[in-house]
């Protein structure tokens, strides 16, 4: 019977699917496919078993990229358990030493929505990023829905106002860095770097070994930061959940 429970419980009922090629935001002239996942009553058994072999999350949807020809995409993860505090990292956290902490389901406010669109105006406006404002509908379904008993936010608070929204799920064997956004007017907090340090935090004291970062590609600076995160284990491919994954430790330089 408990077999047959956790193979329900690894195989919920889905809907599969593929999107159309786009432009990839990564390597220049390459194109870029996502095979989704929509899962309604995903359980956080689930979602364990597909993050620790590469997949994402937002809202219902687990995803991973299957672009032709191309497999740069590599999942990466830090050891909580052994991890090494730089001096800057050190630094970032004393400058929050009155931002306060609030770990809860995750909400929308209007607050939320203000702080999302004003953080993607200014990355549009200094990075390039392709902008528009999100709608309360869109929010919901990206980062409120799905969420079940696993999803958290994880907001910042400085002189009692919104300045950071940090969304993760909290996994069976680690915690899932789903997506952040801040207030560019409290860019010398640092606030990026703390929220993940504040993740490494939050796993030791759950006594949980990992903190699933996402992708990495080579020579893409917008991922360049991960790499001062150490130590890390990378994985290449996404095995599907009745294979082990082969997770290698990894010490990209950090510059």
């Amino acid at each position: 019977m408990n077999e047959e429970l956790d193979r329900d419980l690894l195989n919920p009922p889905s809907t599969d699917f593929s999107m159309l090629d786009y432009d990839c935001a990564y390597i220049p002239d390459n194109k870029v496919r996502m095979n989704y996942k929509y899962v309604a009553n995903a359980s956080k058994k689930f979602a364990t078993a597909v993050i620790d072999r590469g997949w994402r999350r937002f809202g219902k949807y687990f995803f991973h990229p299957i672009c032709n020809g191309c497999n740069e995409c590599k999942s990466i993860r830090i050891d909580a358990r052994d991890y090494h505090y730089s001096k800057s990292q050190r630094k970032a956290i004393k400058r929050n030493a009155q931002t306060r902490i609030i770990v809860q389901e995750p909400s929308l406010t209007q607050a939320h929505i203000n702080l999302y669109n004003k953080y993607h105006a200014y990355k549009s406006q200094n990075d390039g990023w392709s902008h528009r404002n999100i709608s309360q509908r869109e929010y919901h379904e990206n980062f409120v829905d799905g969420a079940h008993d696993f999803g958290k936010e994880v907001l910042y608070i400085v002189d009692d106002k919104l300045v950071g929204v940090d969304l993760i799920d909290v996994l069976d064997d680690g915690i899932s860095a789903i997506y952040f956004y801040y207030d560019p007017d409290y860019a010398r907090l640092s606030l990026g770097t703390y929220s993940l340090l504040y993740q490494i935090k939050l796993a030791n004291i759950l006594e949980l070994p990992w903190i699933y970062l996402g992708y990495w590609v080579d020579g893409c600076k917008a991922f360049s930061y991960k790499s001062k995160f150490q130590p890390q284990e990378i994985l290449d491919g996404f095995p599907h959940v009745s294979e082990q994954p082969l997770w290698e430790t990894w010490d990209k330089p950090t510059n």
